[in-house]
Formats: structure tokens, sequence, C-alpha cells
């Protein structure tokens, strides 16, 4: 059995633009994490939070203030 890569990419929708933006998570950070990155397209500020799930995981983007 191959084991899951510690890091890998994946892409969530900017809460103000609604554009494709890609953030590469790492599985050692813990079950849930969360973090502030700016969107590449509008460059304005996203909360994401990142929450495993087995050997996937779910991200909630949302704006700076909600």
């Amino acid at each position: 059995m191959a084991l899951a890569p510690l890091s890998f990419d994946k892409q969530f929708l900017c809460p103000y633009c609604g554009s494709l933006n890609d953030i590469s998570v790492d599985r050692t950070a813990g079950k849930r994490c969360k973090l502030v990155t700016d969107c590449e397209t509008c460059c304005r500020p996203i909360v994401v939070e990142i929450t495993f799930i087995g050997e996937d995981c779910e991200i909630d983007a949302r704006a700076e203030n909600e």
C-alpha cells in the first residue's frame, strides 16, 4: 500500500470574485488548520479553513470580515 503524500494541491473559489485559487495543503499541520491568503486574481484576503477527512480534505474559504 502506497503512503499518501505529505502535501498536495487543492482548489477553492474566491468568496469575493469567484475565481479559482490554488493552495498547497500540508498534512503535517494537523487535522484542522486556518490561514489567511490573498486571492490570486483580486488580491483580497481570504480566510481558509482546512479540515482533513481521511486521505482528502475539505476547504472552507470565506471573506476576511465574515
